[in-house]
């Protein structure tokens, strides 16, 4: 249960390691497996939970933070919790208004139209203050958690916050934002950057709350093609890298793996695997083979079935989680979908995925 705040040390002696383990390159007995979205609305229980809550002030309750978090715990054994939030917290950390629109999604009241629009964000964001509710989330899932799975945080990346906010929403071309790269490179690089400074002590301040693992999403990659990628986002990602690494260092925190996910980003993941992160996840459209050669033996990586593929009965399922092992190779590799959970899913399909990673590595590792 999520009952009140304790303090942040003295956290639960962790039982179960195999998620960490494979992040950082370490053998395993069983190959890891969480799903993107495991806190979702496929579980009957979310739904109810939700019901009566503003999606963002659930969000901005801790309480219900965790027990959001725990819930698929209850039903599979997945080997890693991530924690339930949103990535348009950064952009309401710099003042924007996000309000959740029923059946349209996240929606920005007043979108960034024109350069001098970036004068009405907050230039220096202190994340403490704005998204402490974050921290007090991670802390009291961390405690909840008694040890049982190590907990995930992140954060979306510059590009994919960038685009939302200018966007004011989702879209099928991101042609607003990328007008900006195109039109105002240097007030993009602006935003860019002020991006990146507050999710890099946004990341810090989640492993300092408990986060024992980072994750970056990038789920607007593929809207960019190679160079506005290399321009735009790249360099960004990398910094982000860089900098929380230097500053756990500085303030003596664990130094904790960090996975980088930039969906549809094929073209780029070369420049990824060198990008300063332990795993790079993957979409569904890419093969394992591929993706592992043009990748190396030095990073881990995170996926990738088509979130779709639980939709097929629960015998398909177990025989394209096997193809999909056979393709990556049990170690080195965290089990995943290439994106996240879909409501409508049959959470039964989502216990039959977990299930089958955990029996065929196992077979796979004994043989």
């Amino acid at each position: 249960t999520c009952s009140l705040l304790r303090s942040p040390k003295g956290f639960p002696k962790l039982k179960n390691d195999t998620f960490l383990r494979a992040a950082r390159g370490e053998e395993t007995e069983h190959t890891p497996v969480w799903c993107m979205r495991q806190a979702g609305r496929y579980l009957p229980e979310f739904r109810e939970t939700r019901a009566s809550q503003d999606f963002f002030a659930t969000c901005r309750s801790p309480k219900l933070c965790c027990e959001l978090t725990l819930q698929p715990l209850r039903r599979f054994p997945l080997d890693a919790a991530i924690i339930f939030s949103d990535i348009l917290v950064v952009p309401q950390a710099l003042g924007m208004e996000v309000v959740m629109v029923p059946s349209k999604g996240p929606t920005f009241t007043e979108p960034l139209k024109e350069v001098e629009d970036l004068l009405k964000l907050r230039q220096k964001v202190d994340v403490t203050a704005e998204l402490g509710y974050v921290f007090q989330a991670i802390t009291l899932t961390r405690h909840s958690l008694e040890g049982k799975v190590p907990l995930i945080g992140f954060s979306g990346a510059p590009w994919t916050l960038m685009s939302y906010m200018i966007e004011g929403g989702g879209s099928s071309t991101m042609a607003k934002a990328k007008s900006w790269l195109y039109r105002h490179p240097e007030a993009s690089h602006r935003l860019l950057r002020l991006l990146a400074d507050v999710i890099i002590d946004y990341l810090v301040g989640q492993v300092a709350a408990g986060a024992q693992a980072l994750q970056l999403f990038e789920s607007h990659a593929g809207h960019l093609g190679p160079e506005l990628f290399q321009d735009f986002a790249l360099p960004y990602i990398r910094d982000i890298a860089q900098a929380v690494k230097s500053k756990l260092k500085e303030e003596a925190l664990p130094l904790v793996p960090m996975i980088i996910f930039a969906k549809d980003a094929h073209y780029a993941l070369r420049d990824l695997a060198r990008s300063g992160y332990e795993v790079v996840g993957l979409d569904w459209t890419i093969q394992p083979q591929e993706a592992r050669a043009q990748i190396g033996k030095d990073v881990t990586l995170q996926g990738n079935l088509d979130p779709c593929a639980l939709y097929a009965p629960k015998e398909k399922i177990g025989e394209l989680v096997k193809k999909m092992l056979e393709g990556f190779g049990t170690q080195r590799y965290i089990a995943n979908l290439g994106h996240g959970l879909y409501p409508d899913m049959n959470p039964e399909h989502v216990g039959a995925f977990v299930e089958a990673v955990h029996a065929h590595s196992r077979h796979i590792n004994k043989h």
